[in-house]
């Protein structure tokens, strides 16, 4: 399935997806995100080909949740949010709910974790990720209102193949000069630290601004400190070599180098979202055949995942909703991993 991808112009942006990744048919101007698969509200996907064209992601999520998303899920919305981000400059400091503060405090059925994998970034680049040890609200509070972010968040080093899972309450950013995929819970809701808004710089008012700070406030969890992670090789079958790059809860996330020219068949009951980071690949399901250009997306409905080919060579990112014990742990110990690597990879992997 082909979607329609939201464009996010947002002042942060610049000319990265279109001209280090190739994604043809963008507009002119700085392209700070595209939404590869979205259900966020005021964003619904629409199909764009086969036999479903027209249908948004939202009612074929609600309407056939065995067919499309797989493993007895159902929900409000599908679960899966996808982007591709160009922080040309820094992305404001932000944090997002986890599921109870979305909850308890924003009325949504859910919050959001999420994911980046650094495709690139320049050497010396870093990103903010989690509040340093001993820091509490007050002390968060004085260094947000005096936006002295590097006196209470940890800076980390970026570099492009590795990744990051980010829970729902870690106050972060990155950027500048900074190409991100990212997977995460389907939500839009986010606190900011900033004195400007993130869509087009604009000022925020004092009173406002104060009010999204003790909003973030009450939404961190201060028990997160993610770092960034290699990621772990698993066995590789049928010409594919496969690494996991994260996993929790939420959605797995792995990288996929196909490197005969022969095809890769995926193995899982679960819808999969398949984005291309390398050069122009296509995909096959029976007599069907559909491009996949570079920075472009489709996405693998469970009733058919089974019999999709991706066609060499490619790389690709696989994104999907996992059983961690059967699609993750077993698999990463078999390939003689230790558990605490394991672990390292996200959450509910301990």
């Amino acid at each position: 399935m082909r979607l329609t991808t939201p464009v996010k112009q947002h002042v942060f942006g610049g000319r990265a997806i279109p001209e280090r990744l190739g994604r043809a048919g963008l507009p002119d101007g700085p392209v700070a995100e595209t939404w590869e698969v979205s259900d966020v509200e005021g964003e619904h996907a629409h199909v764009l080909n086969g036999a479903l064209a027209g249908h948004t992601l939202r009612e074929l999520a609600l309407g056939h949740p065995d067919e499309l998303v797989g493993r007895g899920w159902r929900g409000p919305r599908f679960p899966l949010l996808t982007k591709f981000i160009d922080a040309h400059r820094p992305l404001p400091v932000h944090l997002h709910p986890d599921d109870t503060a979305a909850r308890e405090q924003e009325g949504e059925p859910n919050g959001k974790t999420e994911a980046w994998h650094i495709l690139y970034a320049p050497p010396g680049t870093t990103a903010l990720a989690g509040v340093r040890p001993g820091v509490d609200h007050d002390r968060l509070r004085q260094a947000l209102l005096g936006q002295d972010f590097d006196a209470v968040l940890r800076r980390l080093p970026v570099h492009a193949g590795q990744t990051l899972y980010v829970p729902g309450g870690t106050p972060h950013s990155f950027g500048p000069g900074t190409l991100v995929y990212e997977i995460e819970q389907t939500s839009d809701l986010q606190q900011h630290a900033m004195r400007h808004r993130m869509e087009d710089g604009a000022p925020i008012d004092d009173g406002q601004w104060r009010a999204n700070i003790e909003a973030l406030l009450r939404e961190w969890r201060p028990e997160h400190r993610p770092d960034f992670h290699p990621g772990l090789r698993l066995p590789s079958e049928g010409g594919v070599a496969r690494r996991m790059l994260c996993a929790g809860p939420y959605f797995a996330l792995e990288n996929w180098r196909v490197r005969a020219p022969g095809s890769a068949v995926p193995a899982f009951d679960t819808c999969v979202v398949l984005s291309n980071i390398g050069a122009a690949t296509e995909v096959t399901c029976g007599a069907v055949r559909e491009s996949l250009g570079p920075a472009e997306t489709l996405l693998l409905p469970a009733a058919t995942v089974s019999g999709v080919r991706i066609h060499g060579p490619a790389d690709v990112l696989l994104g999907y909703l996992p059983d961690l014990e059967r699609d993750v742990r077993a698999p990463l110990l078999a390939a003689g991993h230790s558990p605490g690597a394991i672990a390292a990879l996200g959450e509910g992997l301990g």
